[in-house]
């Protein structure tokens, strides 16, 4: 698997759902397009923004600016960065917003930001008036590669991490891939996390091409257009075989049972994001499933190893305040693992691994052995 060698036209991928399908759009600059492409897709519609205050500062103004040249009328809901925001009373600042603004069933929800934002903003368009379409402009990578794809929206429940939410997909993506040069080097980092995770549960050959790739990646390269619209691609033919997760949707969250539950015991804050939650998820999936015999020590090493040189945390001690009381608690880890989306009956589903590409669904694992292999990761690296 090679990349281009230099940047190219608009990559279209098609998230092929019947008469809901829609396409996500792949570049440099996409997001020129936005209002073209909105206005040809519904026609003297009127749309709000929802966004959060460090990406409003970088592209607003821009998006703003993209419509009215379009002739199409906007508002903007800004709330706050983070995870802070997918409440409750995120959501209800949303809606109440969205409701001010007249936003009506045959408008636009346009969600400018990263995966919070998307999930905050594709869940109120869900509720508001039983059902408004939305348009999901992502502007991390972990959103460009993962959550702006495929529909599920929600907000988290202090009890674990998206328990309240609806399947509801976008009629357009716009994936801008120059956006992502105005984020930090962890946000980028933490997005990486979710690129790999395609690599590990589908594509051993992109897993490859990611170690050889993922400089350029970082750097902007054709590299990067490359590696979203591979992981897009990839989630989209999963989306368009089992959108409502009753089958193989499920190993997608491949690292998310761990990691989910560390995001929850680190207070959903900056302690952790989620894409290092998740690296560190896919780490200790790996173990698991070496440790029952699944995988082959190697290809554990080779993950681990793989995850580092890219900058992400993969051991729990790597968390920020790993010290701090709770962390190192297996049996509330295991707790917080017991209100997971994917628990059928109170039993534990993991996705684990057997080979470097090749993920499986292990149903009702066995809470025990879940706990002591979590008592021994606590101890100590190994």
């Amino acid at each position: 698997m090679t990349a281009p060698l230099k940047h190219s036209d608009p990559i279209i991928v098609d998230v092929a759902l019947g008469e809901r399908a829609y396409d996500i759009v792949i570049g440099r600059g996409v997001l020129a397009s936005l209002g073209q492409r909105i206005a040809a897709l519904r026609p003297g519609v009127r749309t709000a923004i929802v966004t959060d205050h460090t990406v409003a500062a970088h592209w607003l103004k821009p998006a703003e600016a993209i419509l009215a040249e379009a002739g199409i009328p906007t508002s903007a809901i800004v709330v706050e960065e983070g995870e802070v925001s997918k409440t409750y009373a995120g959501l209800q600042k949303v809606s109440e917003a969205l409701i001010a603004a007249k936003i009506e069933r045959n408008d636009l929800v346009i969600a400018l930001g990263g995966g919070v934002v998307g999930d905050l903003a594709g869940f109120a368009a869900a509720i508001l008036r039983r059902g408004v379409d939305f348009v999901q402009v992502p502007t991390s990578l972990l959103a460009q590669v993962d959550s702006s794809v495929g529909g599920k929206t929600g907000i988290n429940s202090p009890q674990g991490k998206n328990l309240l939410g609806a399947f509801h997909q976008p009629v357009l993506v716009i994936a801008d891939t120059a956006v992502l040069d105005t984020l930090s080097p962890r946000q980028f980092r933490a997005g990486y996390a979710e690129v790999a995770k395609y690599g590990l549960l589908g594509d051993a050959s992109f897993f490859s091409w990611l170690e050889a790739n993922h400089a350029d990646i970082v750097k902007g390269g054709a590299a990067r257009e490359h590696a979203v619209a591979t992981s897009c691609r990839a989630k989209a033919a999963v989306v368009a075989r089992d959108e409502r997760e009753t089958g193989d949707r499920a190993l997608l969250n491949l690292g998310h049972t761990f990691g989910h539950a560390l995001e929850a015991i680190t207070g959903f804050s900056d302690r952790l994001f989620h894409g290092e939650g998740v690296a560190v998820g896919m780490v200790l999936a790996a173990q698991f499933s070496a440790e029952l015999g699944m995988l082959p020590p190697d290809d554990v090493t080779r993950i681990e190893r793989h995850l580092a040189a890219v900058g992400l945390p993969t051991h729990l001690q790597d968390i920020a305040g790993f010290a701090q009381e709770g962390i190192g608690d297996a049996d509330r880890l295991l707790a917080l693992m017991a209100q997971d989306k994917k628990v059928k009956r109170g039993k534990l589903t993991f996705i684990l691994m057997e080979a470097i590409g090749r993920a499986v669904i292990a149903n009702d694992v066995d809470p025990s052995r879940v706990r002591d292999f979590l008592h021994a990761k606590l101890r100590g690296r190994g």
